[in-house]
C-alpha cells in the first residue's frame, strides 16, 4: 500500500506567545511515546516555555498556525553550549502530518542557528519515529550514536553547520 501525498497545509510560522500554552502542551502531551514522559525527559521546558526558550538571545520557540488560527506544531532550539544549538519539542499535530508542517519547523530552527552562527545543531528521537526520522534526513542530519533509555532507542543527530558552508574543491 502506498502512502497518500497530501497537499501541504497553509501555515504560519511564528515566535510562542503566552496564550499558546495550552496548545503546546497539549501538542507535547499527544507526542508522547506511550503516553508517559520518558526517562531522559522531565517536561519543565513546557511548563514555562519564556524561561526555557525566550529569556536567552540564542534559544528561540515557534508555533506553526493554521489560518484558522490553530497551533498545528511546535519546535524550538535552545543554545546548549557556545556555538551548539539542540533542536528540541518539534511536534506536529496528527491531523496535519506529512503536508509540510515539521519541514516548515524544521526549516525555521536551522535558519535561527545559521543566523546565530552556531557551528552544529544537535537533536535526539526515538526509534518509534519514522517520520522524524525521514525529516532529519533531509536535512542531511548525520547519527551519531544510539542508547537505550529504558525499553527504548534513542537516537542522536547532528548537522555540521561549518561544514555546508564552506566552498568546495575541484
Amino acid at each position: 500500500m502506498s502512502e497518500q501525498v497530501l497537499p501541504n497545509l497553509p501555515v504560519t510560522i511564528r515566535p510562542y506567545c503566552a496564550a499558546d500554552k495550552p496548545s503546546c502542551q497539549k501538542l507535547y502531551l499527544e507526542g508522547l511515546i506511550g503516553g508517559r514522559i520518558a526517562a531522559n525527559d522531565t517536561g519543565f521546558d513546557i511548563d514555562d516555555i519564556q524561561a526555557a526558550y525566550l529569556n536567552c538571545p540564542d534559544s528561540h520557540f515557534w508555533v506553526a498556525e493554521s489560518v484558522q488560527g490553530e497551533i498545528l506544531g511546535t519546535v524550538g532550539v535552545q543554545q546548549i553550549e557556545p556555538g551548539v544549538g539542540e533542536i528540541r519539542r518539534l511536534r506536529v499535530r496528527q491531523d496535519s502530518r506529512r503536508r509540510g508542517v515539521g519541514t516548515a519547523l524544521m526549516e525555521t530552527a536551522v535558519k535561527f542557528c545559521r543566523e546565530h552562527q552556531f557551528l552544529k545543531i544537535t537533536l535526539d528521537t526515538f526509534m518509534e519515529r519514522g517520520a522524524a526520522l525521514r525529516l532529519f534526513e533531509k536535512f542531511h542530519f548525520n547519527h551519531s550514536r544510539t542508547r537505550k533509555v529504558g525499553e527504548k532507542e534513542l537516537l542522536y543527530f547532528y548537522l555540521d553547520l561549518y561544514q555546508t558552508d564552506r566552498p568546495r574543491r575541484n
